[in-house]
């Protein structure tokens, strides 16, 4: 039987190389350079590991950049068979502008037990541990959802916290955010790190919620599964093109609302290390002819959440 825990450390160094080949490029204004170099990278480590890996989310696609595509096989054995699910840089803007919380990303599980789903946007609303269950339903209007989630929190809504992604399209959902004199955590890229925040102990978001990359989506739900928090999705479909591909990869009901349990089944591993600094991890730091790379690494089964720092030669 397959214990996903044996291969933590090669996980955390999966992420922890990416992003230190990606750093090369940070400020450079050149984000594909910066995506490529993480990429490369992480399809060369996942290569080495023993087990056999089928990339069930990849990316690319949406921002024309490098892929480690969907339905890549990786990994030096033929079992045991698992799940991947990669970001090699999300926030490829952050790191070509040297801005804060680009990051390296990547979930293993158990093989088909994340949802495969292409690269396309998805709904999101995210809150964190300790609440009742299905509070918080995108079925919902937005207005109901944070009376809800105020109410179980015993707060004002006007004492809520929400991050969003800083984006036209959530125009009327900050609206109702400054309406109603909410705290509001603007993010402008990168999307994973946003989600988590919603379910981190010490954080003081509350709640994340629009619309964002699908991949990042599942991504996210694997963090929020390790840290017992609630996460609900729906791809958001804008052609026929988009719906083809979803059908191709076994998608069937276009409108269906995934609860966290649907999009993360079973055991899973989540790793994310800094390329620049951020709120989840510190950036990549050469210090002494060594880059120090910090990664947080979650695992569900055995509810282990750590944050560590590794030295490398690059």
């Amino acid at each position: 039987m397959i214990k996903l825990e044996d291969f933590i450390n090669d996980i955390i160094n999966v992420t922890a190389i990416a992003a230190l080949h990606s750093y090369k490029f940070v400020g450079k204004g050149d984000k594909n350079s910066a995506d490529k170099a993480a990429v490369d990278a992480m399809r060369s480590e996942l290569n080495k590991i023993h087990f056999y890996g089928d990339v069930v989310i990849g990316e690319g696609e949406m921002d024309e950049a490098p892929m480690l595509y969907i339905g890549e096989k990786l990994g030096k054995a033929k079992t045991p068979m698992v799940d991947i699910a990669v970001d090699p840089l999300d926030g490829t803007k952050l790191a070509a502008n040297n801005l804060p919380n680009a990051i390296s990303v990547i979930a293993i599980a158990k093989s088909n037990t994340l949802l495969k789903a292409p690269d396309m946007y998805m709904e999101k609303v995210a809150i964190g541990p300790n609440l009742p269950v299905n509070l918080i339903d995108l079925d919902h209007s937005f207005n109901e959802n944070l009376l809800r989630l105020a109410n179980a929190k015993n707060k004002l809504i006007s004492e809520l916290c929400v991050c969003i992604l800083d984006r036209p399209r959530h125009k009327k959902y900050i609206e109702i955010l400054e309406k109603n004199n909410c705290n509001i955590k603007f993010i402008t890229d990168g999307d994973v790190a946003g989600v988590i925040y919603a379910a981190l102990k010490d954080s003081k978001v509350d709640m994340y919620f629009g619309i964002g990359g699908a991949p990042e989506g599942v991504l996210a739900a694997a963090a929020i599964k390790c840290l017992n928090g609630q996460f609900q999705g729906r791809l958001i479909f804008k052609n026929e093109e988009e719906i083809s591909r979803a059908k191709k990869m076994g998608i069937t009901e276009i409108n269906k609302k995934y609860n966290l349990n649907e999009i993360v089944k079973d055991d899973v591993i989540f790793s994310c290390s800094g390329v620049t600094n951020g709120e989840l991890v510190k950036g990549v730091k050469f210090n002494k002819n060594k880059y120090q790379v910090e990664t947080l690494l979650m695992h569900n089964g055995s509810k282990k959440i750590t944050k560590l720092s590794k030295e490398y030669d690059l």
